[in-house]
């Protein structure tokens, strides 16, 4: 079974495309004109040991990066297919004056309950979270650099979906999975 996703969003303020692969081997390339974006992104593609290509261009940056969360937000919820996966998982990183916990659950009830001193990356963290159908909560320990912050965030966030996307042999939910029957 293949937990791959390739997906482009167009519009007229950015364009952007993620080719995803939830089992890969660490190969990240992200290209896009902000460079923070870009180091984060790739942060977040290494510590969650997958395959992750970002080409992103915007017309600004709050465009730029509320999109490439959209993107790979879809991205990794098209990953997951309907294998039975550990889904809960929490990750806990220092980074020089920061210490950040994250905590994840792999459910179809989007939530984002965030600690981030930079507004523009509190937005990237919600925009994921909603996106891909994922409960994420950051909190921020200790720390006073918001950069140091956003970037322990960016790595927990990783090894926390690493930890989740892990295959199980049986479905972890006390409901099972739901059934959605249309009309």
């Amino acid at each position: 079974m293949e937990r791959k996703a390739e997906l482009r969003r167009e519009t007229r303020e950015s364009d952007i495309l993620v080719k995803m692969d939830l089992d890969g081997s660490g190969k990240i390339s992200v290209k896009c004109d902000d460079q923070f974006l870009r180091h984060m992104v790739e942060t977040m593609g290494r510590y969650a040991d997958l395959d992750l290509i970002v080409e992103a261009s915007g017309d600004n940056d709050h465009h730029l990066i509320e999109d490439v969360a959209i993107v790979m937000g879809k991205a990794f919820r098209e990953c997951l297919g309907d294998a039975p996966i550990e889904r809960i998982a929490s990750a806990l990183i220092p980074m020089d004056d920061a210490l950040v916990e994250v905590a994840v659950d792999i459910v179809d009830r989007p939530y984002a309950e965030l600690d981030c001193p930079d507004t523009l990356y509190a937005h990237f963290f919600r925009s994921f979270a909603m996106s891909s159908g994922i409960t994420l909560h950051i909190v921020v320990l200790r720390g006073y650099d918001g950069h140091h912050i956003v970037e322990a965030s960016f790595k927990a966030l990783g090894r926390a979906l690493r930890a989740a996307v892990r295959l199980r042999q049986s479905e972890l939910s006390t409901k099972g999975k739901p059934k959605v029957k249309s009309r």
